[in-house]
């Protein structure tokens, strides 16, 4: 056994353990950054079988967007920070549907590719990934960038109440405010 794979089989412990930690904690912001931790190691996997690409498309999508947009809609939506008694569920159901997931994943591609070898095509640059992604591939990451956008705007918009709501309007003669909406709400 080398230093990579000691390496590699550290890193990878360190993605289940935070993996294990994001669906069983009760606190929704540490999940986010058990989160952090997991796809960090994961990255780090990636450095270790010299895929330095995807290794930093990792950090700077998943690490660095998605993890960010997900806390930022946590606070936004302004879901509870500390424990939550409503994630007390007992978690023996979830574990053995996907402990039952994994073996029968993991049966199945052994079987399936038990003895063969499989053709690997020729290995790619960051030249051939840069073309392929900026000539066919710009639509899909444009609409899906809008796609996040307007996800974002209707977050904000579902977690303020006081959006589009008409404003208050003030009695002339006395200051006082007016009901403006029909049923003497404010």
């Amino acid at each position: 056994m080398t230093g990579a794979d000691v390496l590699l089989l550290a890193l990878g412990a360190v993605a289940v353990g935070a993996g294990v930690l994001v669906v069983t904690t009760k606190h929704l912001v540490r999940a986010g950054l058990y989160l952090v931790v997991c796809l960090g190691a994961l990255a780090g996997d990636f450095l270790v079988l010299s895929a330095e690409l995807v290794a930093w498309v990792q950090v700077l999508i998943y690490v660095g967007a998605v993890v960010v947009l997900l806390l930022f809609a946590v606070m936004l939506t302004r879901a509870p920070i500390g424990a939550s008694d409503d994630l007390d569920r007992p978690g023996w159901p979830a574990a053995l549907i996907g402990g039952g997931a994994g073996l029968g994943l993991t049966a199945l591609l052994v079987d399936a590719y038990r003895w063969s070898t499989v053709a690997l095509p020729a290995a790619g640059t960051a030249e051939r990934l840069g073309e392929q992604t900026f000539q066919s591939w710009v639509l899909p990451f444009e609409v899906l960038s809008v796609l996040l956008l307007s996800a974002l705007v209707g977050a904000i918009v579902l977690s303020r109440p006081d959006i589009g709501r008409a404003a208050p309007q003030r009695d002339g003669t006395t200051g006082d405010l007016v009901d403006s909406e029909p049923g003497g709400r404010r």
